[in-house]
């Protein structure tokens, strides 16, 4: 008898190796992208008060956190009969990447946003996730326990739902959705980057959002920026080249204090 992975384990198990590939691509090219920074590294240095082993060991938390109750909803969900579901066609799949990507970024701007309104939230939980304010890949998901659980896992599980995708779809939906969020907290801006072509949402508009005049712009995430135009919460920047080589995402201040 061949041993074989149910599509609810690889759901889960699946993105969080993903996620440490694509972010060791960013560590093991290191200096090759010198020329694509957003900060330089003494920024990184002396902005960025937690060391990246802290911030490791803080992901793994939360990872941690992710994999337990991911493996709880599927056990709910799952068929009694043990069937797996049979996966529906291309244009239906696509339909579904497309709900699940609008019912996450739209619980992920609400609550983002909140987070930083409410004082007590954004002190005692999405601060963590501030304090690196030269993002960095595999930083991407540092932040409260709690704000992974709401932010991202319950996110995650609504986008899973009413979007009505198998377990096997949602293998690559929540691969490429972690893609995409390492990709925007990468702090480099690559030319070729082809989620660019497609997502104005990147690397440099997240960039923004993590800096001290960006605190109240910028929280769409992780596709779309078209909640922030509806709530009047985008900040625009333009994309300039530093002397020292790299790149800076300035903000263009013609747009309203809120």
């Amino acid at each position: 008898m061949g041993f074989t992975v149910s599509d609810e384990v690889l759901g889960t198990l699946v993105p969080v190796a993903v996620y440490w590939i694509y972010s060791g691509i960013f560590i093991i090219l290191g200096d090759k992208l010198e020329k694509y920074r957003l900060h330089t590294k003494a920024e990184e240095v002396t902005k960025n008060v937690v060391s990246k082993f802290t911030v490791m060991k803080g992901v793994f938390v939360q990872q941690a956190f992710q994999i337990a109750i991911s493996m709880l909803l599927f056990t709910i969900i799952k068929d009694e009969t043990g069937v797996p579901k049979r996966n529906p066609p291309l244009y239906i799949i696509a339909m579904q990447f497309v709900i699940a990507m609008f019912v996450l970024d739209t619980w992920q701007y609400f609550m983002h946003r909140y987070m930083h309104l409410n004082k007590f939230l954004y002190k005692h939980i999405h601060s963590k996730h501030h304090i690196l304010v030269v993002p960095y890949a595999f930083g991407a998901l540092y932040n409260h326990p709690l704000e992974g659980l709401l932010l991202d896992t319950i996110g995650g599980a609504l986008a899973f739902l009413v979007s009505g995708m198998t377990p096997r779809v949602g293998v690559f939906f929540f691969s490429f959705a972690t893609i995409k969020t390492v990709d925007d907290h990468c702090g480099v801006w690559l030319p070729i980057n082809i989620l660019h072509l497609f997502f104005s949402n990147n690397s440099a508009y997240h960039d923004v959002h993590h800096q001290l005049y960006g605190t109240k712009y910028n929280f769409s995430q992780p596709f779309f920026v078209t909640w922030d135009k509806i709530m009047g919460t985008y900040m625009p920047y333009s994309l300039e080249k530093r002397k020292e080589g790299g790149f800076e995402a300035r903000p263009i201040k013609d747009i309203k204090e809120n």
